[in-house]
């Protein structure tokens, strides 16, 4: 038995598979530097299988130019990456957030590796951001993700010219909404900081002979972990909700 592939089906099969495979080695969790290379590949292959039979009719047929063959790979190439990178940049909100905390109780200079980027963050930034996609995909919504793959083929069909206006004015609201719910997120700890920080300055000037910054740090640190105990999946519920909220814009 011999299986053959016709030049449409090999060509429609390269672009689903640029589209695919961008967008898996940039979402988060699945295209984070700890997960290697090879399983995103194959995850990837596995999607654009699963694709193939539902959308290969947005495609038409092969160019008859190579630079027109290019431009077809680079566009599905771009679609990918800005979906991937959407949802990548969503994740950036609790790393503020987490930033904010860690500040915020005394514990911005403890650092240790986040899996998701591969490099040093604070250590409340790297626990939400593990923490936040644990939930993402154990509540399914990683599904989304899909289903935003698969109306990508109608919000941004192939063969048209891509909206870059559109493509910056979302990145742009995606940065703002980043650093708003961030702040939103960490809101409780800034009152909290507000508030110990100022009771330690009138403290010290009542008992200037006593070092009330050193004995305060502790309380500071339990306090905070305390807090975070008690808020940690309010901010969790409302940073999924946001979540959800954004990646519903590539859906149709």
């Amino acid at each position: 038995m011999t299986v053959t592939f016709d030049a449409q089906t090999a060509f429609v099969f390269l672009l689903i598979f640029a589209r695919l495979g961008s967008m898996v080695m940039a979402m988060p969790g699945i295209g984070d530097a700890s997960v290697p290379a090879r399983l995103r590949l194959v995850l990837a292959l596995v999607l654009t299988l699963v694709m193939l039979p539902v959308v290969q009719g947005a495609y038409s047929g092969v160019p008859g130019t190579f630079p027109a063959l290019v431009a077809a790979l680079l566009g599905e190439i771009v679609v990918g990456v800005f979906i991937g990178l959407a949802a990548r940049m969503v994740t950036g909100a609790v790393h503020v957030a987490g930033t904010a905390i860690a500040f915020q109780t005394g514990l911005g200079f403890a650092q240790n590796v986040d899996p998701a980027q591969g490099t040093q963050s604070a250590l409340f930034s790297s626990f939400l951001a593990v923490l936040a996609t644990t939930l993402i995909f154990v509540l399914d919504l990683h599904h989304l993700l899909i289903a935003a793959l698969h109306d990508s083929y109608l919000l941004f069909a192939p063969g048209r010219a891509l909206p870059f206006d559109d493509f910056s004015r979302l990145a742009v609201e995606i940065a703002a909404g980043i650093f708003q719910i961030g702040i939103q997120l960490a809101a409780p700890f800034l009152v909290f900081g507000l508030i110990f920080y100022m009771g330690l300055g009138i403290l010290s000037r009542l008992m200037p002979q006593v070092q009330i910054f050193f004995l305060a740090m502790p309380a500071n640190i339990l306090l905070g972990f305390l807090l975070l105990m008690l808020l940690l999946s309010t901010m969790m519920l409302w940073y999924l909700d946001y979540f959800e909220t954004t990646l519903s814009a590539f859906i149709r």
